[in-house]
């Protein structure tokens, strides 16, 4: 990864001002955490094993025991480390909508001295509302950055329709290391989780995204969501054409997490990097054509296979048609009784 040196902006701020911050960032400081996350790297060539990579994001503690991320952070990670109020505690994923970019993640026991940040209605925010970002940027822990919300956004899903939610923009600094951290009102509560960020070379700056708290609640908190360890890129227009799909749109599964439903159905991941325009990718997997029997084409079927996945009863089967090497295979995942 190649860094770019980018001019520090000074803002002029009265000492109660700054006071009142630094108060506000000690009492939620401890809340804010580190996460390591480690995956398999897709192999140079076909027919050789990856080796594992380590990742750093961040996170929130949400509750004693659970904290909130950004799915991008934890997706296919094998192994998840989190550092948390100055322990390192092993995690797994418990939910994760990888369409909003939101994840939860339960911790193998509380810390001895959890700090749990509380969640605000990311609804009341208004563009101008001045906001601030903890995370580890490069692997520097709890770094704070100071903004604004700039606007919001709409968000899109997975399957290419709308969410029907929105993003929040921010001029805070992101970097690296700052993806699934939380984003703070000026009370000290939640409003929202670092997604992504958008940086041209050329630019003075990069735009940050943030998934908001509200979209969290809706998805991942209240258990409306399904963790397949998957990653996944949605083929369509152009590119659907490209990959000859026998219909307009499919999911390109990327990476899978060893273990995880994605595993144990019979994806096959990519296994050949490779270029398409401006988009780089990992061919030769397979090409998810529908989920529990609806269609990935559908206009709608980003929440109807949410749904479907998420109120499937714990004795049914999972089914997937996916496209291998030409031809549709039928997968299907029977829980064991």
């Amino acid at each position: 990864m190649r860094m770019l040196s980018i001019p520090i902006l000074a803002l002029a701020v009265t000492t109660s001002h700054a006071q009142s911050l630094s108060e506000v960032f000690k009492r939620v400081g401890d809340s804010v955490v580190m996460i390591h996350a480690t995956e398999r790297a897709a192999p140079d060539r076909p027919g050789m094993i990856g080796s594992d990579e380590t990742e750093i994001g961040s996170g929130v503690l949400i509750d004693t025991d659970k904290v909130l991320t950004a799915a991008h952070v934890v997706q296919v990670a094998e192994r998840i480390v989190v550092d948390v109020a100055g322990e390192s505690l092993g995690a797994r994923v418990v939910a994760s909508e990888a369409s909003a970019d939101v994840a939860l993640l339960q911790l193998e026991r509380p810390p001895m001295k959890p700090s749990v940040a509380k969640l605000g209605d990311s609804s009341a925010v208004e563009i101008g509302d001045q906001i601030f970002i903890v995370g580890a940027p490069l692997g520097m822990s709890h770094t704070l950055s100071v903004g604004h919300i700039s606007a919001r956004r709409a968000a899109k899903g997975l399957f290419g329709s709308a969410l029907g939610a929105e993003v929040l923009q921010t001029d805070a600094s992101i970097n690296p290391g700052n993806s699934g951290g939380p984003m703070f009102d000026m009370n000290g509560k939640v409003i929202g989780v670092v997604s992504h960020i958008i940086f041209q070379e050329a630019g003075a700056g990069g735009l940050g995204f943030v998934v908001t708290s509200n979209l969290a609640k809706e998805l991942v908190l209240s258990g409306q969501t399904f963790w397949s360890g998957m990653e996944g890129y949605t083929l369509e227009g152009e590119m659907a054409k490209i990959f000859q799909l026998p219909q307009d749109r499919g999911i390109l599964v990327q990476r899978i997490a060893e273990g995880s439903p994605a595993a144990r159905i019979g994806l096959i991941p990519g296994h050949r990097k490779a270029t398409i325009g401006d988009v780089s990718l990992l061919v030769g997997g397979d090409v998810i054509l529908s989920v529990m029997g609806i269609d990935v084409a559908d206009a709608d079927a980003g929440p109807r296979i949410r749904e479907a996945l998420t109120k499937r009863d714990p004795h049914a089967a999972l089914s997937a048609i996916v496209l291998r090497g030409g031809r549709r295979v039928e997968l299907e995942l029977r829980p064991s009784r």
